[in-house]
């Protein structure tokens, strides 16, 4: 098979195409480097992977994205490219639907125009809003609550457009909080990564709020599972929810990520964020039902592996920290 991955030097994306690599496909990596690192790639572009991947540095917003599947002509495009912050999208609306929506649309015109078999599709928990029940299952309300929220809910409609249109088979994933190797702790979403660094470090920790809030935290490699395994026949139309269907609370994350770091396990704490969800966490059975996926790594066990892949880093770098997270 030949897949067109973007957003591919990310931390999500780099995963996604190492599997695809590992499974013996042909990577084509697409990726502007505005948030991904090239190194995260190092190992797919190795020489010495069966079909190393090809990588492009290019915005998937230009024209030239839309010319580069012309001539690569891949069965598959696996969309990751997103701008993810939900803060910026409040503070920047227009760049976040430039990002998000407009640059959904042009990679599926890139799909439409290099005769792409299927689109894989990436979109969040925060289409969510506020659930009326946990874990969040089929047929969930949608509900954005910000713009990045509501991008993403654009983008899982414009997919479904482009289905109904041309024919374009759409598979769309829709993840819990996802961890692991290879994710930034200065984002605002790498909560597991942000205390691995500073506990690692001996620098303070913080939950805001008394840290009884909670997310479905799912590890990297298993959501690449779902990556490879939706690139497949199977799932065609339909969206799934990626995660463990298990809340964690703030508090009972810490303290996992302090036992593996071998450090205190008590955070700080700050007064609670306004906006913050009180609770996620979302329902697995559809995709084991229709993917024949399932979360196979315990918390305990992926938070061991960021433990150690942080610390690696932090030995590599001199104790200075780390680059190409």
């Amino acid at each position: 098979m030949r897949a067109l991955v973007t957003g591919a030097a990310g931390f999500i994306g780099s995963h996604v195409v190492d599997r695809l690599v590992a499974d013996g496909h042909q990577v084509a990596a697409v990726d502007d480097l505005s948030a991904g690192h090239e190194s995260n790639l190092a190992a797919a572009r190795n020489p010495a992977a069966g079909a190393p991947a090809e990588f492009c540095v290019l915005d998937i917003t230009e024209p030239a994205f839309i010319t580069l599947a012309r001539r690569w002509r891949p069965e598959v495009i696996v969309h990751l490219a997103a701008q993810v912050s939900v803060a910026r999208s409040v503070a920047d609306p227009a760049r976040d639907a430039k990002l998000n929506v407009l640059g959904t649309v042009n990679a599926l015109e890139a799909a439409r125009a290099c005769g792409a078999r299927k689109f894989v599709y990436t979109s969040s928990v925060s289409v969510y809003g506020i659930p009326a029940a946990l874990p969040v299952g089929p047929g969930a309300v949608i509900s954005p609550r910000s713009p990045y929220a509501a991008s993403k809910a654009c983008g899982e409609t414009y997919a479904g457009t482009y289905r109904a249109l041309c024919g374009l088979d759409v598979t769309t994933l829709v993840l819990a909080n996802v961890y692991g190797p290879r994710q930034r702790p200065d984002g605002e979403a790498g909560v597991v990564a942000i205390f691995a660094d500073a506990l690692l470090r001996g620098a303070p920790t913080h939950v805001y709020g008394d840290g009884s809030q909670s997310r479905d935290y799912v590890y990297v490699g298993d959501v690449a599972d779902a990556y490879a395994r939706a690139c497949g026949t199977r799932g065609g139309g339909q969206r799934f929810n990626i995660g463990t269907g298990v809340a964690t609370t703030d508090l009972e994350l810490h303290a996992l990520v302090a036992k593996a770091a071998g450090a205190p396990a008590g955070p700080g704490h700050l007064p609670p964020r306004p906006g913050d969800l009180p609770a996620m966490s979302v329902d697995p059975a559809p995709a084991r039902a229709g993917l024949g996926w399932v979360p196979a790594t315990s918390l305990a066990s992926g938070i061991a592996a960021t433990v150690e892949w942080h610390a690696r880093g932090r030995a590599g770098a001199g104790g200075a920290g780390m680059r190409g997270a």
